[in-house]
């Protein structure tokens, strides 16, 4: 996660351009998978623009977190896990990822009037 140091009067084009506002350090930042060189003149001082706009890992943007969970499986590229993959099918269902999906969404489908 990028943080970003943007006056109140710039917020509304940082928030065009796709950054987000953290609550908790009541700072902006540039979300994973946004290019973060429109964002250069907003870096906080002293913090220089990674090589690469992603961090290593997944986090999650919101509390910039390292995401960790029963479930969590790391992707080899940027699909939609919600959406099948020949790609990632496989690992997903080796780790038990679609078993528990398919529970909820029978919970879910139970739910629904």
């Amino acid at each position: 996660m990028i943080m970003l140091k943007v006056p109140y009067a710039e917020k509304d084009e940082a928030k065009a351009l796709g950054a987000r506002w953290n609550k908790d350090s009541k700072l902006w930042y540039v979300p994973d998978g946004v290019d973060a060189a429109p964002f250069q003149r907003w870096l906080l001082k002293g913090v220089p623009l990674p090589a690469s706009a992603k961090p290593a890992g997944r986090v999650d943007s919101y509390v910039g977190k390292q995401v960790v969970g029963a479930r969590y499986v790391a992707l080899e590229h940027d699909c939609n896990p919600f959406e099948p993959c020949a790609e990632c099918g496989p690992k997903l269902a080796a780790s038990g990822w679609t078993d528990a999906r398919a529970q909820v969404l029978r919970i879910v489908g139970g739910l629904k009037t």
